[in-house]
């Protein structure tokens, strides 16, 4: 009999046991989920003043919010789309609470990457071209959104109209890795043939060759458009280099490429794209909105601006209703 109870009761101390290593385990679990401190990885192509500006917002954005509570690992791909894949690779391992994809090929790599870590894109032109979403509608659905930093391509082109009424051929330098680059070349191209120019295109598939199809097109060109491209953005001296001794004005589609080669761009600001997505970013992370349900958001100001330098140098006078570039 007292066998019995011995065992009896060592049985049940056991179960108590297990229950208990039970009752810690479910405790931990629940206290992760309602966890309010998060790790962000940020993914970013390569380094120049767009991208910077549009990181910058988004971390401002989230520490706004939630203070030292986030902390970001940011990593840079230095302008290699496989180097991309890595870092996402790693943020997908450490199991990070969510990913900053900034420019197209981090969203790429961190689309193909996860299917369950929330990603939001910035910097981003045309989400359905970026994915190849045939009949793409706004939302990208799944665990993906984001911002875009596309402007009015009509705009842009009417402002070469405004600009260089008398001009006849405009050249589309633009890198053809970059799919966005040829989406929007191609989309720019109708609106400038619609104002009477006659356009061609200037790919050039890295920043090796960038020189030579520069000058090529400063050489058959009266006016030189290019669209926000990362590799002419990390280069814009190169074709300042060349376009503004050759006296070819050059068109281009966001500030920071114009500030280094350009004489005037309808542009967003980067800072508050990236301060946009990171308010996507912690309604997020707080629980209020489905990124499954989020729609792409776009820049809400365009602002028309200029680079006295290069338009001195060139003696280009700007008409009334731009800004200079500081």
């Amino acid at each position: 009999m007292r066998k019995i109870l011995a065992l009896t009761s060592a049985m049940v101390l056991a179960v108590g046991m297990l229950a208990g290593c039970g009752s810690k385990q479910t405790a931990g679990t629940d206290a992760a989920k309602t966890s309010d401190s998060y790790v962000i990885g940020i993914c970013q192509l390569v380094q120049h003043e767009a991208l910077d500006a549009a990181t910058q917002g988004f971390k401002d954005a989230l520490t706004a919010e939630f203070g030292d509570k986030v902390t970001f690992d940011e990593q840079n791909a230095q302008g290699d789309s496989n180097t991309c894949s890595t870092i996402i690779n790693g943020f997908v391992s450490k199991n990070v609470d969510l990913i900053l994809a900034n420019a197209t090929p981090a969203l790429q790599a961190a689309a193909a990457g996860t299917n369950s870590i929330p990603v939001l894109g910035t910097s981003i032109t045309e989400y359905g071209v970026a994915l190849g979403i045939e009949g793409f509608t706004g939302t990208v659905g799944g665990n993906i959104s984001g911002t875009s930093d596309l402007a009015p391509l009509d705009g842009q082109a009417d402002m070469v109209k405004e600009l260089f009424p008398d001009a006849k051929t405009v050249g589309l330098l633009y890198c053809s890795a970059e799919a966005n680059s040829q989406y929007q070349v191609d989309t720019v191209k109708t609106f400038l043939e619609g104002n009477g120019y006659t356009c061609t295109y200037y790919a050039f598939s890295d920043s090796n060759d960038l020189s030579s199809v520069t000058t090529k097109a400063a050489s058959e060109c009266d006016v030189i458009y290019v669209p926000t491209d990362n590799t002419v953005a990390s280069n814009a001296e190169i074709i300042n280099n060349i376009c503004l001794p050759a006296g070819v004005p050059v068109v281009a589609g966001e500030e920071g490429i114009c500030k280094g080669c350009g004489v005037a761009t309808l542009s967003i600001s980067y800072y508050d794209l990236g301060t946009a997505t990171g308010e996507m970013a912690v309604k997020i992370l707080k629980g209020e909105a489905d990124i499954a349900s989020m729609p792409i958001e776009y820049a809400p100001n365009f602002v028309k601006k200029y680079n006295k330098d290069i338009c001195d140098q060139l003696k280009i006078t700007i008409p009334e209703g731009y800004e200079a570039i500081q």
